[in-house]
């Protein structure tokens, strides 16, 4: 459930962003280019704030990392102004939502703990990162486990949410020669982030676990399971919990 937490805010205006195009019918808000939790927050709340405008040539708002994807109708945007280009137009009414009303109510976090089983049989990245990283399988796990992770994007599959940042020492490059099928589920590790694949994909994330739980179900009516913001917390189960959960949710 999304609601509203009273006693904290975030400050949003013109001096902590700028606007560039993104081809001829989109631009691009730039808060900056790293992770961080705190820019992020800036990027959500400025997504629902552009979301909840009256402006009907807008056609898609997406969020990432640090920036915001604005998707607009040409020309319905020029027949409102004929005087200035599309950008310049859609442009001008985002700085009016950063220069204007800029404090706004900082949304709750929904938490979440998924189980992944980190056997052999699905952590198959596990034994050759161990060797690369010089530490123990089972602490590979054990930090993975230790910390909570934010969802700070939905992209690249249905469902994959990128997540940060792990532990220093299990932080990894992808794979040099990326897998031509990851089975959905799969938990996997690249640079300072950690993921799960939702459904059957090639990919070259570092593969140490997997979930029975469903990332992503197109019949349903909100068809991802994750959204930016969550907070993320990952335990440990069995192979047999991972079919006993897989047996009942099928």
């Amino acid at each position: 459930m999304s609601f509203f937490n009273p006693s904290s805010f975030l400050h949003l205006n013109m001096s902590s962003c700028f606007i560039s195009p993104l081809g001829d019918s989109a631009l691009l808000i730039h808060f900056g280019n790293k992770i961080d939790e705190g820019i992020n927050k800036k990027v959500l709340h400025l997504f629902q704030q552009i979301k909840s405008t009256s402006l009907s040539y807008i056609k898609d708002v997406v969020p990432a990392y640090s920036s915001i994807a604005v998707h607009y109708n040409v020309v319905q945007v020029l027949e409102k102004s004929k005087t200035q280009t599309a950008f310049k137009t859609v442009s001008k009414e985002i700085k009016k939502l950063l220069n204007g009303e800029t404090e706004m109510l900082a949304q709750a976090t929904r938490k979440i703990k998924i189980g992944v089983c980190y056997s052999a049989a699905f952590g198959i990245d596990l034994e050759e990162m161990a060797n690369k990283k010089n530490i123990f399988v089972d602490e590979i796990i054990s930090l993975h486990m230790s910390k909570k992770y934010r969802v700070y994007t939905i992209g690249f599959l249905p469902g994959f949410a990128y997540m940060g940042e792990v532990d220093e020492k299990i932080a990894i490059p992808r794979r040099q020669q990326p897998r031509t099928n990851i089975p959905a589920g799969s938990v996997g590790i690249a640079g300072k982030q950690t993921g799960i694949y939702p459904l059957n994909s090639p990919g070259g994330w570092q593969i140490i676990g997997r979930t029975p739980v469903k990332l992503f179900d197109k019949g349903s009516d909100e068809p991802v399971f994750f959204k930016p913001g969550d907070e993320v917390e990952f335990y440990s189960i069995t192979e047999d919990e991972f079919e006993n959960y897989k047996s009942r949710t099928s």
